[in-house]
């Protein structure tokens, strides 16, 4: 990879083209449909043509080159290929003719995608190039030339993965004018409080046109530029024009970079399908821009992948500046805020959330199991089909919301098709580690409480399966038809468990899917990384279910919390920690934005599926009060609410709980008045936050947020409310030096605090107008259950704790939330010679450290990601080093050996250099110490062992 020395000249400016097409896994058609070049009448794309023909022109001039990105797209294409072309192309990564960059299974977005999900996707595609090229295949640079926004845990990954440099396209039109004065378009990333630099240090450039080639010098089949007409007996002749344009365009852009080379994207969307018009025409350029080197032209052109533009700025051996923060929100446009998108389609970034647990659960069972797990008893069950689907589901317009509807249809098919595969898994898995074959069910409508099994049986069992190291408690709500029940632990102790009645929002949702009339709710205790079993018998004439009281109670609590409502109005009205004596006024209510139409605008930009551009800055209210029932036993305590037709919600706290649960049921959003609404639910709080607030990178390091104001420049505000969004992919929270509330959501969503001591969350959104950025539909959700608008159900999750210990409550609770456990039922009751209880820990893992992936890897060998989940500073208790013994972490495995790799699995760790970087090694093989937010990943060697 190091560049001949003819390539680039010392004294002139050199200009890297590099050849490339962005080929989206997914957006205005599906995976299938973009590979194949199918319904071209939507899009004219066909992804096997464009590697077909880029290698074939690749071999018919050895300077030519170019980069592929998608993992997803080259895995397939590479399967159809014969073993001659396969060592062509293996020729021609070699040689670096053909270089991959990025290289995860896609271009995953980074607003709305949970980092578990973001390593994995990158994991499997960079496993595919490695297991097929080696090191020449392996990627140097990362690459996101389209997401909509940066995230600073994505640029702290993509470190810790092992890549130099990282190239994108997009960012706040304010943020580049600025960085364009300044020469600041290249720059160091800092991308982690917590971590010791270098080791989440990132070189950061940002590219001259997004990702596409200089106005005038598209020469691809889609384009409308005129190509090179080199006869000078024809009177079309144009090669001194476009030679003056080209260097006008050079130099004009090296005014605004630091070294004597710059780079141009020669490429776009789905381009080089005919690779020959794009090759044709820069071999002209690359020709004729040069011969003017004679003539005293300081310009120097040549074919060139970002790694090697890299590397040429790596020898400059300047100084860069800084970042620390990230780069949302971002606009392109003054009314043009790219925020909608947080919260795009609610229900297809739940449904991504839950995928992702159960992939994990999935894994982890493959690996604790052992073979089993794939043939077994209940037949051929594998992880690879949801690994895919889980993997195409991060790309920048999939989670994120941006999609057309049929795509975002099949993304929803594919993670469904994953569960099933999973599921024989999972099923071969409990029949191997508890000596039961009976079949087990699983419930995947539990949320609105629709469940066969719990409905029409009278004795059944529930297996629960924990995900997590450490044990968890966890509610249980069962759809059931009998009004008591008694249930039992895994030793026959009896638990407390209470019938209550579903809820009328729940049943107009149901939509006749279920008929159970009660729910069963009690609290399960699961050990770490493993199961317990629970038996549920019906009391044939037991007492009445729970019953429900119109009045609206002046509070509800438990031994930890007290929440009190207003009498008058239905609505909360204070939130109390009774461990800590903290009190806070607290009301939360429901409310609506009016979409902008694009008519009459100071703009012309409508509200859509990426953009969110509000009518008015006051949002409209729902409801000023809400009528109230309530429910109050001795395992929760429910206050349901109703703030209209479309709007509903319960307020719920159970016994063990430090939290108080939100269950919020929102839609179908009403447009017969013919406008787009935007539903927010806002707290508001006694909090003193002086514009301060604070939102989660995808899940993982905490950002200061401060209201109208940016860190790198002077932000001209144009939009109030838009212009403060940010991600919360998993939590957001206020606080002044006594209380902070925090926030814990169950998906990604777009959010803010507009007002002092409030914070606002979007979770919503139906519009009518499509936003003219491409996808060409109004974000307008119906299907044929619901086709009068889309009904979403969600939970907030809200805690009271004081500032320096507040981490200590957030961190596992939203971890328990991203990471669920997994139900099955089994018809029957508990019997002998059955193992109804298994952890596959030896002991549980400290309450700082995480066990973000366990998966198998090959035959003999799983890989094992450990990670301390909290950052510097944050904990008193737990933002220490912690030390793990591998060897003392299992209980059905035996590890034999252990080496550690980068954080993407495609690198050996003490092989591992990039520009200016050092591993670290730790004395021990087996004892390995965590550091705050450090992941850690390895290879077990191993061997599964009998149970006794």
């Amino acid at each position: 990879f190091n560049i001949s020395p003819w390539v680039h000249a010392p004294n002139m400016l050199n200009v890297h083209l590099v050849p490339h097409t962005h080929d989206d896994v997914g957006w205005l058609k599906t995976v299938d449909q973009y590979y194949y070049g199918d319904r071209n009448d939507i899009q004219h794309a066909g992804v096997q043509y464009i590697l077909d023909s880029v290698v074939d022109q690749l071999l018919k001039n050895p300077d030519r080159r170019f980069i592929y990105v998608e993992t997803a797209f080259f895995y397939r294409w590479w399967k159809q290929q014969s073993s001659s072309m396969q060592q062509t192309v293996k020729r021609l990564v070699n040689e670096g003719r053909l270089e991959f960059v990025n290289g995860g299974w896609c271009m995953s977005d980074e607003a709305t995608t949970h980092y578990s999900a973001v390593i994995d996707q990158m994991t499997l595609g960079l496993r595919f190039l490695n297991d097929t090229f080696g090191a020449c295949g392996r990627p140097r640079v990362a690459w996101h030339i389209d997401p909509f926004g940066h995230a600073r845990e994505h640029a702290s990954m993509f470190a810790q993965m092992g890549y130099d440099g990282f190239f994108f396209g997009r960012l706040d039109y304010q943020d580049r004018d600025h960085r364009m004065i300044e020469k600041e378009q290249e720059l160091l990333w800092r991308a982690s409080d917590s971590l010791t630099p270098p080791m989440a240090d990132l070189f950061t450039g940002i590219l001259p046109n997004g990702y596409n080639p200089p106005e005038g010098f598209c020469w691809d089949q889609l384009c409308h530029d005129p190509p090179i007409r080199d006869d000078p007996d024809l009177e079309d002749y144009n090669v001194d024009d476009v030679v003056n344009r080209f260097l006008v365009i050079a130099n004009s852009q090296a005014m605004v970079y630091k070294t004597n080379h710059i780079i141009m994207t020669m490429g776009s969307d789905f381009q080089y399908e005919n690779a020959n018009l794009w090759y044709k025409n820069l071999d002209k350029l690359i020709h004729y821009v040069n011969a003017q080197q004679a003539n005293g032209s300081k310009v120097n052109v040549l074919y060139s992948t970002p790694s090697c533009y890299l590397q040429e700025l790596h020898r400059a051996n300047l100084t860069w500046s800084l970042k620390r923060d990230d780069f949302f929100p971002y606009a392109d446009d003054a009314h043009d805020f790219w925020t909608g998108y947080f919260t795009s389609r609610p229900a297809l970034k739940r449904y991504e959330r839950i995928s992702n647990s159960n992939l994990q659960t999935c894994n982890q069972l493959e690996v604790l199991a052992g073979p089993v797990s794939r043939q077994g008893p209940f037949g051929v069950g594998d992880s690879d089909t949801m690994k895919e689907a889980m993997a195409v589901a991060q790309h920048h317009d999939a989670v994120s919301g941006t999609e057309k509807q049929h795509v975002a249809n099949d993304y929803a098919r594919r993670l469904a098709n994953g569960w099933q595969h999973c599921q024989l898994l999972i099923s071969n898995s409990f029949a191997a580690l508890s000596g039961s074959f009976l079949k087990r069910n699983y419930c995947d409508n539990l949320n609105i409480s629709v469940c066969l099994p719990t409905e029409i049986l009278n004795k059944f069992l529930v297996i629960v399966y924990n995900p997590l190291a450490r044990p968890v408690t966890w509610p249980v709500r069962l759809p059931v038809n009998g009004t008591a029940y008694a249930v039992s632990d895994v030793k026959g102790k009896p638990v407390d468990c209470q019938v209550v009645p579903v809820s009328k929002a729940t049943q107009e949702v149901r939509r006749n899917r279920g008929f159970a009339i009660n729910e069963l709710v009690f609290q399960v205790q699961a050990p770490p990384l493993g199961y317990t079993t629970y038996s549920v018998s019906l009391i044939q004439d037991g007492p009445p279910p729970a019953s429900t009281q119109r009045r609206t109670p002046t509070g509800i609590q438990n031994k930890f919390l007290r929440v009190t409502f207003d009498p008058d109005t239905g609505l909360l009205s204070s939130l109390s920690n009774l461990e800590t004596k903290q009190s806070i006024k607290l009301t939360q209510n429901f409310y609506w934005y009016n979409a902008s139409d694009g008519n009459n605008t100071e703009s012309n930009q409508p509200s859509g599926a990426y953009i969110f551009r509000p009518n008015s800055s006051t949002p409209f209210i729902i409801s000023k009060t809400a009528k109230t029932e309530t429910i109050q036993t001795s395992v929760v305590q429910e206050v349901r609410q109703w703030f209209a037709p479309w709007v509903s919600q319960v307020v719920r706290l159970y016994a063990d709980s430090k939290a108080l649960e939100l269950e919020w049921t929102v839609g179908p959003l009403p447009i017969d008045d013919n406008l787009g609404k935007e539903v927010i639910t806002r707290l508001d709080t006694s909090i003193k936050t002086d514009r301060f607030f604070y939102t989660d990178s995808n899940g993982r390091e905490v950002l200061q947020r401060k209201k109208d104001f940016r860190p790198t420049w002077n932000l001209k505000q144009s939009e109030p409310i838009a212009g403060n969004y940010y991600p919360i992919n998993s939590r957001a929270f206020i606080k002044d030096d006594v209380d902070q509330l925090t926030v814990v959501t169950d998906r990604s969503q777009g959010g803010g605090s507009i007002q002092n001591g409030s914070l606002e969350i979007m979770l919503h959104r139906r519009l009518l107008y499509d936003d003219v950025r491409g996808v060409g539909e109004p974000l307008n959700e119906t299907s044929d259950i619901f086709p009068e608008g889309l009904i979403v159900r969600g939970r907030l999750l809200l805690s009271l704790e004081h500032p320096a210990a507040a981490a200590d409550l957030h961190r596992p609770m939203a971890e328990q939330e991203v990471l669920q456990p997994l139900l099955a039922f089994v018809d029957g009751d508990l019997s002998p010679n059955i193992r109804h209880e298994f952890s596959g820990l030896q002991a549980a893992l400290p309450p700082a450290v995480h066990l973000l992936t366990l998966t198998q890897w090959d035959k003999d060998s799983v890989l094992l990601r450990l990670e301390h989940q909290f950052q510097s500073r944050e904990s008193k208790l737990n933002s220490q080093p912690v030390t793990v013994n591998l060897q003392k972490l299992f209980s059905t495995l035996v590890v034999l050996g252990v080496s550690e790799l980068n954080l993407s699995a495609n690198q050996w760790k003490d092989k591992m250099t990039r520009f200016d970087w050092t591993p670290q090694k730790d004395p021990s093989e087996w004892e390995v110490t965590l550091r705050p937010m450090e992941i850690r990943t390895f290879l077990l060697k191993v061997q599964n062992v009998q149970l006794k």
